[in-house]
């Protein structure tokens, strides 16, 4: 049985130990039949449910490998209609809460996409350009990369994906981040006049045909609003305060913060360049709050690096916390008792084609 429906009020009662407990002997009875997959900027207490944490390259990696009947994913919308997507029909992707949305992936939608490829495709001619998404984004965008020749990218490996489609001569249309796209762009040794923004609410995206025809990368005004709150004047500060300072960012950062940076990478990067640094060492990082805070504590009790924020002021992505605990422990009971809510099924149209964009993503990403 398949039903949406509020998560009931007594779970939000429960104690940390009570939701722990519980939500131990649930997973005991699912065994194998259950994946839970928990991206970083999680909080907590929905962390600790987690089978495998990663990054969105690396979940979606899980997704696409698990033989589970049931994947819970504790992450935003995109994320577990890409687990759909990459699973096998008998499968099922779950959301914990279906409120878990993305504010970036909301700024382009597919009619908005579509409106900007007839005017790329009518000045430059379609076969000049290839779209790339980041995975931020929905299964109807995803699938129309594949339809038309692109694919999707990920922050671990955006500049590997970018390149490809550069070396074959073409410019690329890339959204829905601007900050991702055009920072791939610098590593790439792409000119800064030669990457132009496509402002959404602009006629013609505010560009003159010639600067069209002038671009390697075309970006969308897409950006997210956690990233967008670190800056360069953080940076300094964050050097004033500690002269031995390391500076490590996410590259949805604005392109000031991560050349003020000393070095930027994905979630899964972030965490492994601390980990591999010596001991001892201090680090002002530039993403999300949950994650920092439980990279902090294990670091200093590794082996006594301090872990801080880059930005004093709280960076949580609000969508992600969403997913309560109380979601999570109620989404597993529920299925020790037979019942599946808040299931994601991506329509088979749409999800062949965004697989077929998914796949090529895996495989150059090998």
């Amino acid at each position: 049985m398949f039903e949406y429906e509020d998560v009931p009020s007594h779970y939000y009662k429960l104690t940390r130990e009570e939701l722990h407990e519980r939500g131990r002997i649930a997973k005991e009875k699912l065994g194998d039949d259950l994946l839970v997959l928990a991206h970083h900027y999680q909080q907590d207490d929905t962390f600790w449910f987690a089978d495998v944490a990663g990054d969105s390259l690396y979940l979606a990696q899980q997704a696409s490998k698990t033989s589970a009947k049931y994947i819970v994913f504790c992450g935003v919308h995109f994320m577990a209609e890409s687990a759909d997507i990459l699973t096998r029909d008998d499968q099922i992707a779950i959301l914990p809460s279906l409120a878990a949305g993305c504010s970036m992936a909301d700024m382009a939608d597919p009619d908005t996409v579509e409106d900007c490829w007839d005017v790329l495709t009518e000045i430059c001619g379609e076969e000049s350009i290839i779209p790339i998404t980041y995975i931020n984004s929905s299964a109807l965008l995803k699938a129309f990369c594949a339809l038309h020749g692109g694919t999707v990218c990920t922050s671990s490996n955006s500049e590997k994906i970018l390149k490809w489609a550069l070396d074959q001569g073409k410019r690329v249309l890339f959204f829905p981040d601007q900050h991702l796209g055009r920072n791939t762009g610098n590593l790439l040794g792409v000119a800064a006049a030669e990457m132009v923004l496509w402002d959404r609410n602009k006629d013609d995206g505010g560009l003159s045909n010639q600067q069209i025809k002038d671009s390697k990368i075309i970006l969308w005004d897409g950006f997210c609003s956690v990233h967008c709150r670190f800056t360069a004047a953080q940076v300094e500060s964050a050097r004033l305060r500690d002269p031995k300072v390391k500076v490590i960012v996410h590259p949805e950062c604005p392109e000031e913060v991560v050349q003020a940076a000393d070095f930027s990478g994905s979630t899964n990067k972030i965490m492994d360049v601390i980990k591999a640094a010596e001991p001892g060492s201090s680090w002002a990082v530039g993403t999300e709050i949950n994650m920092v805070n439980r990279l902090a504590r294990e670091m200093k009790e590794r082996d006594n690096k301090k872990v801080e924020i880059l930005n004093p002021n709280v960076c949580i992505c609000s969508t992600m916390y969403r997913v309560h605990p109380a979601n999570v422990l109620w989404i597993l009971e529920s299925l020790v008792d037979g019942t599946v809510h808040n299931q994601i099924s991506v329509p088979k149209e749409t999800a062949d084609l965004a697989r077929q964009a998914l796949d090529r993503m895996l495989e150059l990403s090998k």
